[in-house]
């Protein structure tokens, strides 16, 4: 990284919205992508906000946002969610710092098993998961828009 900011790891904070939704929208295109509602970043955040506020977390350069990550658990398995990092700081370990962050805190609570998706087309991410020691499990992810959502744009 070409700063001297020293990164750190901290809880979202409400006021870190506008800076989390722009990184988001860097990192994630389809959330740009008005077509899919269930991917409306300021909806995501506010559902997050309610559930589990704990597990959101973002990476910061001096006051800067650079990376986000959410973590969940249900007593049963842990799930990882919107990691990003900001294309301008990629390859420096703030996404591998961010992965190991969530999966202390979710060990700390007795989590045995984290999962996550990826779109399959991003064989990139995939990658870089498994050089974190992720492995694709023999499952198959089905989904189901719900309520508002249901005529939203096939499920991805």
């Amino acid at each position: 990284m070409t700063t001297s900011a020293t990164l750190s790891i901290r809880r979202f904070d409400a006021r870190d919205t506008d800076a989390v939704i722009a990184l988001w929208q860097q990192a994630f295109p389809e959330y740009r992508d008005t077509t899919k509602p269930h991917r409306n970043p300021r909806l995501s955040i506010e559902n997050k906000l309610t559930t589990q506020p704990e597990l959101f977390f973002v990476a910061t350069l001096g006051e800067r946002i650079v990376g986000t990550v959410m973590g969940g658990y249900d007593g049963h398995r842990g799930w990882l969610y919107s990691l990003a990092v900001d294309e301008s700081v990629r390859r420096h370990g703030i996404g591998t710092r961010l992965v190991a962050h969530v999966e202390n805190t979710l060990t700390g609570m007795g989590c045995p098993k984290l999962n996550l998706q990826v779109l399959s087309a991003k064989t990139d991410i995939q990658a870089f998961y498994e050089a974190l020691g992720y492995r694709a499990d023999a499952v198959i992810s089905m989904g189901k828009r719900l309520g508002a959502f249901v005529d939203a744009a096939p499920v991805s």
